[in-house]
């Protein structure tokens, strides 16, 4: 097998013929057909996560095929196309497992960061971690839904019902979100990097009804919102962009430092939540609606070999909507 490793925190990934795996019992063998680019992956080449676990080949998004499988893997098939997200294992005992919130485990197992993951062309995943996804769509449009789409319902969901929905970062998660919530019926306003109108008009081409810079005010007070950019002062911005009794939700897995702000934006029983990984459940909700939903996601496809240029273009934000590896 072929994969881009990471050697060390901060360098460019590397390149590497390895050994071809086997899958242990409960496990699998994928051979990948398709892996997109998150920007979970920028924070696992830049350390900014913690305890991590090098040299590790990155990657969560994970569309491909069953290839081996372990002992004692029941309700798969050889050649069977499945997803691999991020959660990759759960202890299955911890207080939170016991909880039925296994995205919060003690001891869990992340693909591309404490598992090897999909920049390569085969992977080994937990079998019970594997999303059946059927042969509707291609594998490089399927492959954002695997962490971009799938944190995206859980955030939206964590979001409420509220029709008036603020994105703030318009990238590979919003450009999905935006798509659910219009078929939601909801009403989508799109934050950008102020300044950045070709992003805007991105925005409104999924249908967000207003889109401007994120330290511009909507146009009116905002049921909920979602950060999906890493910038820890847009916090205060979404406070303030929504109403009383609003909630404002903090969707990624790493963020700066959030400033401080007067109480008064928080007042008015406004909500302030973080969502962390995702559950299951979340894939098998999300995935069962997507053909129903009408996704159409936006990608940029880039070989294997090329994954640092892959990075390095979500860095500067040189692509709408998601890059996709294909081997």
């Amino acid at each position: 097998m072929q994969a881009m490793v990471l050697n060390k925190l901060r360098t460019p990934l590397e390149w590497t013929e390895l050994p071809d795996r086997q899958p242990g019992p409960g496990q699998i063998r994928v051979k990948v057909a398709a892996c997109g680019v998150c920007r979970t992956d920028l924070h696992v080449v830049d350390g900014e996560l913690p305890d991590p676990f090098v040299p590790i080949i990155p990657g969560h998004e994970i569309v491909g095929r069953v290839d081996v499988i372990g002992p004692g893997v029941t309700g798969l098939t050889l050649g069977e196309r499945v997803g691999i997200p991020w959660l990759g294992h759960t202890c299955g005992s911890c207080p939170y497992c016991r909880m039925q919130r296994e995205n919060l485990c003690d001891h869990p197992i992340f693909t591309g960061y404490t598992r090897d993951g999909g920049f390569a062309t085969a992977t080994i995943a937990d079998a019970r971690f594997a999303f059946p996804l059927g042969e509707v769509g291609d594998d490089i449009s399927l492959a954002p839904l695997l962490c971009a789409g799938l944190i995206g319902w859980r955030s939206l969901v964590i979001a409420g019902d509220g029709k008036k929905l603020g994105l703030y970062g318009f990238g590979a998660a919003a450009h999905i979100v935006a798509q659910v919530a219009r078929w939601q019926g909801r009403s989508v306003y799109g934050f950008t990097r102020p300044g950045d109108k070709a992003t805007q008009a991105f925005a409104r081409s999924l249908g967000a009804v207003w889109a401007g810079g994120s330290d511009e005010m909507p146009p009116e007070p905002l049921d909920a919102a979602i950060i999906f950019a890493t910038v820890g002062d847009l916090v205060p911005l979404a406070l303030k962009a929504v109403r009383k009794g609003g909630r404002v939700v903090c969707a990624g897995i790493h963020m700066s430092d959030i400033p401080s702000f007067p109480y008064s934006l928080l007042w008015e029983e406004r909500q302030l939540l973080s969502v962390a990984n995702l559950t299951r459940q979340d894939g098998i909700d999300f995935l069962g609606k997507v053909p129903e939903m009408g996704i159409v996601t936006h990608t940029t496809t880039y070989p294997l070999r090329n994954a640092n240029e892959a990075l390095a273009d979500l860095r500067a934000g040189r692509f709408d909507g998601a890059a996709v590896l294909v081997p």
